[in-house]
C-alpha cells in the first residue's frame, strides 16, 4: 500500500478532487433547493425530490464540462510538451485519459439515472397536485396563473397525464430523446461516451420570482392562500408569481465545446494533407510495413497516429505506433491481422498502392523514455512496435555520438507466440548489437526475448544447436528463453543492478500483463526516496 501511495498519489489527488467536486456541487444545491424560499411553494408541490433533480443536474454540469476533454488529443499532446507538464509525476497523469473519461462517463450515467427517477416522480407529483380537490396548498398552487406565465404547475389541466407531458412538451420529449441516445451510447460502448448530455428539464421546475417574494413572504402568506376569502384586502391575499430556473448548463458546456470543434477541424484538416507511401515491405507472419511521408510532420519515439484507407472505408480509423525514429526522413508503422480491417489493407497493398490518410502524431508514456536513467521495455508480439521506434532512435544516437543521452541502461523484453513472429524485427536488434559492440557500449541494452508458445520439433531443433553462438529461432547471439518471464525474479535484477535509480517501465501489451508488471513495480520499489523506484507506464490509445 506504501508503495502503492509512493507512486500514485498525485493520481489519487486528482480523484479525490474530481469526487470532492462532486460531493460538494450535489450537498450545497440539494440545501439550497431544499431550504431556499424562493422554492418554498415548488416544495409544497414536490417534496424532497426537487432537491434531487436539481443537485444531481447541477453534478450533471459539472461532468459535462469534464467529458470531452480527455479526448482532446491534441490538447493532451500540446500539454505534454509544454514546461507545465515537465514533472515527471504530472505527465503520468496525462496517461491516465481514457480511464478518467470513462470514469465520467460512467458519473454521467449514475447522475442521468438519479435526475430522470426524480423528475418522473416531480411529473407525477404535479399530476397528483392538479387532480386534487381538497383545497389543499399543492392543489391551490395548481390552480393558479393558469392565463398568464406565472403558473408553478405545467400540467394545467385534469385530462393531461404524465405520458403526455413527456412526450408532447419540449422538455419532456427532448428529456426522453436525450436519455435514451444515452442509454444507447453507455451499453454498446463502455469505452468511448462521445455525447455531452445537456439540462434538459430546465421548463419544468419553477420557483417564486425576487419581485413577488419581497411582497409575498411564503412562510408568513402561504397560509392565506387556502384560508382567503374574495374580500381580503392583506398583503398576503395577493397571488405570487413564479418564474422558470434560468438555463445555465450551456454556461459549463461552451468552452468545452469549443475546444473540441477545434480539435475536431484540426484532424480533419490534418488528415486532408497528401500522404506519399515511399515504401511497402511485407515481413513474415503478415506484418505488413508502411514507409511514409507528409508535408510537416514531426514525430518523437513512441508516438502514434490514426490511419484511415478511403478504399476499404471512408470511416474508419484506427491508430498504430509509429515504428520510425525522429531521426530518419520518413514515418513508419507496422500492420499485422487483428481483424477484418487489417486483413483488408494487407491483402489491398498486395494488389495496389490505395490512398492513404493520416492523422497525428499523438503522445504517449513512451515520449518518457529517455527521461530515466534506467527504462525496462516490454512488447508483447505486435507491441513491441513503439520500442523499436526507440531503439532505432538510440541507433541514430549512437551513431552521432549524442552526448545529451541521459539513458544509460536498457533492458528490453519481448514475448511472442510463434517464432516468426520475431522476424522482422531482427535486423534491427542485430544492428544495434553490433554498434554498441563497436561503441565499446555493449552491456547498454540487455534483451530477452520469450517464445509463449511452441512445439516439440522447434524445442528439439533447439536442443541440438545449444551449444552454437547464436540462436536457432532467431539468428541472434542472446538464447531466446522458452515460456513466460518470471517478474520478480526479473525485477530482482533490475533492483540489485540500480539499487539507487528511478526505473521506468514501459509495456505496450493486454491488460493482463499490465496487472503483473504494475504489482511487480509496487513491490520491488523502495519507500527511501534514496533507493530504486519503479514507475510504470503502459501505452494508451
Amino acid at each position: 500500500m506504501g508503495n502503492w501511495l509512493v507512486n500514485h498519489w498525485f493520481s489519487a489527488a486528482v480523484l479525490a478532487a474530481w469526487l470532492g467536486i462532486n460531493i460538494f456541487l450535489f450537498t450545497y444545491y440539494f440545501l439550497f433547493f431544499d431550504q431556499d424560499d424562493r422554492y418554498f411553494y415548488t416544495r409544497a408541490i414536490l417534496g424532497s425530490a426537487l432537491a434531487w433533480a436539481r443537485a444531481s443536474a447541477k453534478c450533471l454540469n459539472f461532468n459535462s464540462m469534464l467529458i470531452l476533454l480527455p479526448v482532446c488529443r491534441n490538447l493532451l499532446s500540446f500539454l505534454r510538451g509544454t514546461c507545465l507538464c515537465c514533472r515527471r509525476t504530472l505527465r503520468k497523469q496525462l496517461d491516465h485519459n481514457l480511464t478518467f473519461h470513462k470514469l465520467v462517463g460512467y458519473a454521467l450515467a449514475l447522475l442521468t439515472a438519479v435526475h430522470t427517477i426524480a423528475h418522473l416522480f416531480n411529473l407525477e407529483r404535479y399530476n397528483q397536485s392538479q387532480q386534487a380537490t381538497d383545497g389543499s396548498l399543492p392543489a391551490i398552487l395548481s390552480k393558479m396563473h393558469l392565463q398568464d406565465n406565472k403558473w408553478l404547475n405545467p400540467i394545467h389541466s385534469n385530462e393531461t397525464t404524465v405520458e403526455y407531458v413527456a412526450f408532447t412538451t419540449i422538455p419532456g420529449l427532448t428529456g426522453v430523446i436525450i436519455t435514451l441516445a444515452l442509454i444507447l451510447m453507455v451499453t454498446s460502448s463502455t469505452e468511448f461516451i462521445r455525447r455531452n448530455y445537456f439540462e434538459v428539464f430546465c421548463g419544468l421546475v419553477r420557483g417564486q420570482t425576487e419581485q413577488s417574494m419581497a411582497e409575498v413572504d411564503p412562510h408568513r402568506c402561504a397560509q392565506y392562500l387556502m384560508q382567503r376569502d374574495q374580500n381580503c384586502t392583506h398583503h398576503c391575499c395577493k397571488d405570487p408569481a413564479f418564474g422558470s430556473i434560468p438555463a445555465e448548463s450551456w454556461k459549463w458546456v461552451l468552452a468545452p465545446i469549443i475546444l473540441y470543434v477545434f480539435e475536431r477541424i484540426l484532424r480533419v484538416w490534418r488528415a486532408q494533407q497528401k500522404v506519399v507511401v515511399k515504401k511497402v515491405v511485407m515481413h513474415p507472419a503478415r506484418v505488413l510495413e508502411l514507409q511514409m511521408q507528409k508535408k510537416g510532420f514531426r514525430m518523437e519515439v513512441g508516438q502514434y497516429i490514426f490511419v484511415n484507407c478511403p478504399a476499404i472505408s471512408p470511416l474508419e480509423w484506427h491508430p498504430f505506433t509509429l515504428t520510425s525514429a525522429p531521426e530518419e526522413d520518413f514515418f513508419s508503422i507496422h500492420i499485422r491481422v487483428a481483424g477484418d480491417w487489417t486483413e483488408r489493407l494487407i491483402d489491398t497493398f498486395q494488389s495496389q498502392n490505395p490512398r492513404i490518410e493520416v492523422d497525428g502524431p499523438f503522445g504517449t508514456a513512451s515520449e518518457d523514455v529517455f527521461q530515466y536513467e534506467v527504462a525496462m521495455l516490454v512488447g508483447a508480439g505486435i507491441g513491441v512496435t513503439p520500442f523499436a521506434s526507440i531503439l532505432k532512435s538510440i541507433w541514430y544516437k549512437f551513431q552521432q555520438a549524442d552526448q545529451t543521452l541521459k539513458t544509460k541502461k536498457i533492458y528490453f523484453y519481448w514475448l511472442c507466440r510463434d517464432r516468426e513472429a520475431f522476424a522482422w524485427f531482427n535486423d534491427l536488434l542485430a544492428s544495434l548489437e553490433q554498434k554498441m559492440a563497436e561503441s565499446g557500449k555493449a552491456d547498454f541494452l540487455t534483451y530477452r526475448l520469450f517464445l509463449t508458445g511452441w512445439d516439440t520439433s522447434i524445442a528439439n531443433n533447439v536442443a541440438l544447436h545449444f551449444d552454437t553462438a547464436t540462436d536457432t529461432v532467431t539468428g541472434l547471439r542472446q538464447k531466446t528463453i522458452f515460456g513466460r518471464p518470471m517478474w520478480n525474479a526479473e525485477f530482482e535484477v533490475v533492483a540489485a543492478a540500480h539499487p539507487r535509480s528511478v526505473v521506468g517501465v514501459f509495456l505496450c501489451g493486454p491488460g493482463a500483463l499490465a496487472k503483473s508488471l504494475q504489482k511487480s513495480c509496487h513491490q520491488h520499489s523502495s519507500l527511501d526516496p534514496r533507493k530504486v523506484k519503479f514507475y510504470f507506464n503502459k501505452e494508451n490509445f
